[in-house]
């Protein structure tokens, strides 16, 4: 009897020993794995990161260039002029020989491009978003499964294909609407063509990220408006769309994004403007993404005419940047529980405060020597 017990005794030890030897290997096993998989999303997350860092910073080396460099074209040698490149209204304004500058502007670019995007921004955000809350709360499900599976198709359409759209379909149909108003538009190439085509492509990106905002939305919300005696369209645009104005901000910034990016589809239905800003939206526009990809076939590398594409590049990098900038600002504004203005405001609140200062100390300072 001791001996079968001594006997189960080892047994149940050496039991114990492959047991706890199986789970230790077990575990060294996961930890390495979990170490390797660790490595892996390190090395993506680096790499996609230098990806981005590596283009900015190839676009700002190479756009600064022209304000450097000194190049030669023919007879003519010179850089680029930054103040001209700021505020000028001609991109192609030539070269003077006298103070050695070649003259390139940006200023009716940037107006342009800013014109256009407000112009899609007016058509897009509001039927984004009624198409949105229509898929989540109103439509029946069949009906929104087809709606969302076109919005999805419409999102992978090329930019290229929209511009064919926009020359056979929008572009006739902007000249009748300038004819009928007594102006003339040059074939209906013009601000307000190009501004409808990024309008349309803005939309699906904008209506996708609504939906998924909209859905998210806490059921017991609209039950609980419901419940009080608020109607249908109450609840939809007053709880609904309150509740996911985060989503839907974030839907705005994307849409707007693609849109300011966009070169060929504007391009092919914008018509070519050479000079000035383009306050009519029937006359043809240029705006930075279009003047870049003008004629750069015809661009020499290593040229000035070259090289201030990417200078472009960066003013509308900048120009992104800060859209960004105030659409979160406006996101956070109206999310706040706090009553406050926006950033742009309240920038220009301490510059009028800053004025005052100054006034009343210059005030002061006449006084006391008078």
């Amino acid at each position: 009897m001791t001996a079968n017990n001594i006997n189960r005794d080892d047994l149940f030890e050496q039991a114990q020993e492959i047991i706890f030897s199986n789970a230790a290997k077990s575990s060294d096993r996961k930890r390495r794995t979990d170490k390797i998989v660790r490595g892996v999303f390190l090395v993506v997350t680096i790499l996609c990161a230098s990806i981005i860092i590596i283009v900015i910073g190839y676009i700002l080396v190479k756009g600064l260039m022209p304000f450097f460099n000194t190049y030669a074209e023919g007879e003519r040698v010179g850089k680029a002029s930054i103040t001209y490149f700021l505020f000028g209204t001609t991109y192609n304004y030539g070269y003077d020989a006298a103070t050695g500058y070649f003259y390139y502007g940006t200023l009716h670019l940037v107006f342009n491009t800013v014109y256009i995007n407000i112009l899609a921004a007016i058509m897009s955000i509001p039927t984004s978003i009624l198409t949105a809350l229509f898929i989540t709360r109103i439509a029946p499900k069949p009906l929104a499964k087809v709606i969302s599976s076109g919005i999805d198709i419409l999102a992978a359409i090329p930019s290229v294909i929209y511009g064919i759209f926009g020359m056979g379909v929008i572009v006739p149909i902007v000249k009748s609407i300038a004819n009928a108003f007594g102006m003339v538009s040059a074939s209906g190439m013009s601000l307000f063509s190009g501004a409808i085509i990024l309008a349309l492509m803005s939309i699906p990106t904008m209506v996708s990220v609504s939906v998924t905002s909209l859905q998210a939305v806490d059921e017991s919300l609209i039950q609980g408006s419901l419940a009080l005696g608020a109607t249908k369209t109450q609840t939809n645009f007053k709880i609904c769309l309150s509740a996911a104005k985060s989503g839907i901000f974030a839907a705005i910034i994307l849409g707007l994004g693609r849109a300011m990016g966009e070169a060929t589809a504007v391009s092919m239905v914008s018509g070519a403007s050479i000079s000035g800003l383009t306050l009519n939206p029937f006359d043809p526009t240029m705006t930075l993404t279009s003047q870049m990809m003008s004629a750069i076939g015809e661009a020499v590398s290593g040229s000035i005419n070259y090289d201030i594409r990417f200078s472009a590049g960066i003013m509308l990098m900048l120009l992104i940047i800060v859209t960004n900038l105030i659409l979160n600002d406006v996101k956070e504004t109206v999310s706040s529980v706090e009553k406050r203005p926006i950033w742009i405001v309240r920038v220009s609140y301490r510059i009028r405060d800053f004025c005052v200062f100054v006034y009343r100390k210059m005030k002061n300072a006449l006084q006391k020597q008078n």
